[in-house]
């Protein structure tokens, strides 16, 4: 496969059931095959996008001892500011060349979730760098909500079976900055290759190029979208939940010819995560004499930690 799928939720929305199937079976086999699609039809207005760049730009321009006043310890950088250089993919020395910020969840109704949750990290200087994040999270999330509804019925498993572990999931929305690159990296990249940790990912349009993805020939794959889809892959732990069945695909963001060295790259994704309660044990439905279960039992909450100890994140 040489290019990532194309699908349009409004079809899996529409009340038409050829309609719904079509795009439970496009994305179910997209995942199965190279865990990347390019998506249309979602929740997130262009807009919300663009006004959301425009805080994010603003932020990442402030004073480095401003941004760093933002930066908590002793949260795996779950909330607020995580500066340059500091998170490594899994096995890597070097330091990704990037730094980036994290909205979390606004628990509603849930008062030990809430307690269980970072609180989220208000930026004073910049005025609606916060109530355009969350609103761009809320959509964000209510898209990733139907696109899990698809998939559970790809896997045979009840539509809403994913809702109670991800309304009030411990998700996160990342605004990255790449900065210019003022010298030789040696040995460093904006990200190296790595999977995610989480159930899916939701990226927006990235400001420039370099996202690649690794298919199954070991051949990296140029992932490019148009303005109006997002681009969404399985992570570690669906992966892990689908016994394999559904593919955590290893992707990566390059850095660009030598002449657009000076040239930032800002990026957001958007991470569902579930509750940490929920149990990431291989699905009954993954399982077969051909396939037999390949992973031990363990919560969200314990694989989230576990990687962000591999990350560097989290001590």
């Amino acid at each position: 496969m040489k290019n990532i799928p194309s699908v349009n939720l409004a079809d899996f929305l529409s009340e038409d059931a050829k309609r719904k199937q079509k795009f439970i079976q496009e994305i179910g086999e997209a995942y199965e095959e190279i865990g990347f699609v390019a998506l249309k039809g979602h929740f997130l207005s262009d807009e919300l996008s663009q006004n959301l760049y425009k805080e994010v730009t603003a932020f990442f321009n402030l004073p480095k001892e401003i941004k760093e006043s933002y930066e908590i310890d002793g949260i795996g950088g779950q909330r607020g500011y995580t500066s340059f250089g500091k998170e490594s993919a899994k096995g890597k020395k070097e330091g990704d060349l990037k730094e980036f910020w994290h909205f979390g969840q606004e628990v509603i109704r849930n008062d030990k979730l809430k307690a269980e949750y970072p609180k989220n990290v208000l930026v004073n200087e910049i005025p609606n760098f916060n109530k355009t994040g969350m609103e761009a999270y809320k959509m964000l999330e209510k898209t990733a909500i139907y696109v899990l509804r698809a998939l559970a019925l790809y896997i045979g498993l009840d539509e809403k079976y994913f809702d109670k572990y991800v309304i009030n999931g411990n998700s996160i929305l990342r605004p990255i900055h790449y900065p210019p690159i003022k010298g030789e990296p040696k040995g460093a990249v904006r990200a190296a290759a790595h999977g995610d940790i989480n159930l899916i990912t939701l990226l927006m349009g990235a400001s420039a190029a370099g996202l690649e993805v690794l298919n199954k020939k070991g051949e990296w794959i140029p992932v490019t979208a148009l303005p109006e889809q997002l681009v969404i892959n399985v992570g570690d732990m669906l992966e892990r939940l689908t016994n394999n069945k559904l593919r955590s695909t290893i992707h990566r963001v390059v850095n660009p010819p030598r002449d657009e060295w000076d040239k930032p790259r800002y990026s957001i994704p958007f991470f569902t995560h579930p509750i940490s309660e929920m149990k990431l044990n291989c699905l009954p439905e993954c399982i077969t004499e051909t396939h037999p279960k390949v992973y031990d039992d363990i919560t969200a909450g314990e694989f989230l930690n576990e990687r962000l100890r591999e990350l560097g994140l989290l001590k």
